[in-house]
């Protein structure tokens, strides 16, 4: 069912917002201070060509730092891609096949404002007792 979810998705809508990632990683590794960002931006696009069977779970460790990232992310990107989260959910909520990828559409805000901080993995790598932060 994930792959069917995850087929679907890359058709009506994941390709499209993959791209918009990964335009913002290409502009933020043209500094060498922002490769952090580009980064981040590389990951996140990863998961919104595919996101069904992954979740996202808190890094241990994340400090200072990834709150610090996470504000200057949140100001120069994470808030646009954020709106197209929204419209892409809307456009897919219009259909009953596509409520679904709106709800994980949606899911996906917080992590595409705060990315600093979190882990993409595998939803079947979770431990017994893990939560997961947001999953598609």
């Amino acid at each position: 069912m994930k792959t069917i979810l995850n087929i679907i998705w890359l058709v009506f809508g994941g390709f499209w917002l993959a791209l918009g990632y990964v335009a913002f990683g290409v502009l933020a590794c043209v500094l060498i201070i922002t490769i952090p960002f580009g980064i981040a931006s590389f990951r996140m696009a990863a998961y919104a060509l595919w996101p069904f069977g992954r979740t996202v779970v808190q890094t241990p460790g994340a400090g200072t730092a990834s709150g610090l990232a996470n504000v200057i992310w949140f100001l120069v990107a994470g808030m646009w891609l954020a709106i197209g989260h929204i419209g892409t959910a809307v456009a897919q909520a219009v259909t009953i096949i596509g409520i679904p990828l709106a709800i994980a559409n949606l899911k996906m805000i917080p992590v595409t404002c705060f990315p600093f901080g979190k882990q993409i993995v595998p939803a079947d790598a979770l431990q017994a007792g893990d939560r997961p932060l947001y999953s598609a």
